[in-house]
């Protein structure tokens, strides 16, 4: 049985790590209210609680991994989101990320090719969250064509190279962030111009599980 217990020490932890993040470098205090408010130990195995504030990535089953607090900030903060905007995340994984994103007013759709991580967000998001993502068990690679476009996409997972399809459902003005690469990813933000045109710009090396394609 999931026990949804958030005390007073939790959110003095919370408390501290925004603090953190905020001196490793993130300035935009909606994503710092996010970390601030989302008990994200509640998307641990509750036998590792006591690791759920630290700026560390923690490992939750099916090869798969909570990203970093600090990974999760800075994705959010280079994705530069607003309410009501179309996000398609890809790697719903826990969900914790999927939750900061609906904690700042997006309307979410999201991709989860482990069907365990899927069966088990799809029912831990709805307790936590008051606004709901539009979660799909599937290929991340292929995005969701018959949602596009979307003006933020957002992808979890190191990707060996920037899935075409994924490019294609970016809307013109939208922001796509993704880690490229094989054994160390490098941040990369993808603006679309235009129907034709791209502007690129990378933030500096990560690590994330691999982005697999054809694997469901």
């Amino acid at each position: 049985m999931l026990l949804l217990k958030d005390t007073l020490k939790h959110k003095g932890l919370r408390n501290q790590l925004a603090d953190l993040l905020r001196e490793k470098g993130i300035t935009d205090t909606n994503v710092l209210n996010a970390i601030r408010t989302i008990p994200r130990h509640l998307f641990m195995d509750s036998s590792f609680e006591a690791h759920a504030y630290q700026d560390k990535a923690f490992p939750i089953g099916a090869g798969q991994t909570i990203s970093q607090p600090y990974t999760v900030a800075f994705q959010t903060q280079l994705l530069q989101v607003s309410a009501g905007q179309k996000v398609l995340e890809i790697g719903t994984g826990s969900g914790y990320q999927s939750s900061v994103l609906l904690f700042l007013g997006v309307n979410l759709f999201t991709i989860e090719r482990q069907q365990k991580l899927f069966k088990q967000t799809q029912l831990l998001l709805p307790k936590l969250m008051p606004r709901l993502a539009k979660m799909y068990f599937g290929d991340g690679y292929k995005g969701l064509p018959n949602e596009a476009p979307f003006d933020r996409i957002l992808v979890t997972a190191g990707a060996p190279e920037v899935p075409i399809a994924l490019l294609a459902q970016l809307a013109v003005g939208g922001r796509l962030v993704i880690p490229v690469g094989e054994e160390t990813q490098v941040m990369t933000l993808f603006e679309r111009i235009s129907h034709s045109e791209f502007h690129k710009t990378e933030y500096g090396d990560f690590q994330f599980v691999p982005l697999l394609k054809d694997k469901v």
